[in-house]
């Protein structure tokens, strides 16, 4: 079973003094495609001023800024789910999962990069990077831009099973699916949370690498700490699961 995930603000500092290549990713054929993006990226960094940089990367910071200003082509690179440290990738814990649930993710879970379009879990490497979420590269939309390129390669790769959408809203820019999916949504006290469905999502990704789950079918049928279902929503192709959080 495919689980398609987001990314995170936040990234873990070195990694291996290698260089990412057109074998580092998902898709191989497309990596021209990616490096267009990263080559955009690269030369606005070059002639951006502060307070362009500071308005891209989401920062107050002039100084703070430098971290980031530097030649994307020249940085360590690491496994794209280590590079991440946000909110569900602390409660995901990949690094304290057993090696055979590692490699379910490694092999199972696409992270949505801003900046890298869609990655393999187990993809290496990328290197540290920044971009805030929906920040254009100078006028430039990298999530439109990905959405047109790799939207029918993402239909072919996933057509042949029902999938699991764990992704913020804003991710879904980059890519529509146009076959049968299933996403969820956590309620506490009949409120949508926000902040802690980050942390759920992580949860969930946690428990079905650690059951090493096959279909939508066997993860419906999972007990999940802490949740529990409220009601399912069927519409067309998309199915929403709601949890009550308790």
């Amino acid at each position: 079973m495919k689980i398609l995930f987001s990314p995170a603000e936040t990234k873990k500092s070195g990694g291996s003094d290698c260089e990412f290549s057109e074998e580092s990713f998902l898709f191989h054929e497309f990596y021209g495609k990616r490096l267009e993006v990263l080559e955009i990226y690269s030369e606005y960094l070059q002639r951006a001023s502060d307070e362009e940089l500071m308005k891209l990367f989401g920062l107050k910071d002039k100084q703070k800024c430098l971290r980031y200003k530097k030649n994307l082509f020249q940085q360590p690179i690491m496994k794209v789910i280590e590079r991440y440290s946000g909110v569900a990738f602390d409660y995901l814990e990949y690094d304290k999962l057993e090696k055979t649930s590692q490699e379910y993710i490694d092999k199972n879970t696409i992270i949505f990069s801003n900046l890298f379009g869609p990655l393999m879990a187990g993809d290496f490497g990328i290197p540290e990077y920044k971009l805030k979420q929906g920040e254009k590269i100078d006028g430039f939309a990298a999530e439109a831009f990905y959405k047109k390129h790799f939207t029918k390669v993402l239909d072919s790769f996933l057509q042949d099973e029902v999938f699991l959408d764990l992704r913020a809203g804003f991710y879904t820019k980059f890519y529509k699916p146009s076959t049968a999916y299933v996403t969820l949504k956590f309620l506490k006290n009949d409120k949508v949370v926000s902040h802690w469905a980050k942390a759920y999502r992580g949860i969930v990704l946690k428990a079905i690498a650690e059951e090493k789950i096959e279909s939508i079918d066997a993860f419906m049928k999972m007990e999940l700490a802490g949740l529990r279902v409220k009601e399912i929503i069927k519409k067309g192709i998309h199915t929403e699961i709601v949890y009550d959080i308790f």
